[in-house]
């Protein structure tokens, strides 16, 4: 998958960065059991473990393909989740479901004194997955548009020099 940003002025230095990327595990939205329906709201995005200089990047290259106002009402998620150097990509929707007070005194020991009811005991959240789901692995990265020929790389992967420790990562 390859991510061009693409700037919006006609000056070369306002164009890019674009980003290659490996994709695997997809898992589309169909075989994802009691998965939900996305709906057309903007999602709001979480970015997790995107701490090196590099990761920065990256993150803030993910964060574009999105717009910056996100519709709460719409309770929808879109998770960029950074491990060990891979992506996971998850959309969600999270869901706040209210417990009735009968629940809640039924679920309370016999004899012991009633206490008053917080919000942590009346809401409960959860997720609920969207889909679809895969994994991406950062491969190149260059500055401005993509050109084979002429392009300058920020940033290879080189596997045979890059992978000889399984403790050093660089998103």
């Amino acid at each position: 998958m390859t991510i061009s940003h693409v700037g919006t002025g006609s000056d070369k230095y306002t164009l890019g960065p674009t980003a290659f990327f490996k994709v695997s595990n997809v898992v589309t939205s169909k075989n994802i059991p009691n998965h939900g329906a996305s709906t057309a709201h903007i999602p709001e995005l979480n970015l997790n473990g995107f701490g090196t200089r590099l990761g920065h990047r990256v993150g803030r290259l993910l964060g574009s393909l999105f717009p910056h106002d996100a519709e709460f009402q719409g309770r929808q998620v879109v998770t960029f989740h950074n491990q060990r150097d891979y992506v996971f990509v998850r959309h969600h929707r999270y869901v706040f479901e209210e417990k009735k007070e009968s629940m809640i005194k039924k679920a309370q020991k016999p004899g012991e004194p009633e206490k008053p009811l917080t919000i942590k005991d009346r809401v409960k959240a959860r997720l609920q997955e969207l889909g679809p789901r895969f994994t991406l692995k950062l491969r190149w990265i260059q500055s401005g548009t993509f050109d084979t020929q002429f392009g300058e790389y920020e940033w290879i992967h080189k596997r045979k020099e890059m992978d000889t420790t399984r403790r050093r990562f660089h998103l």
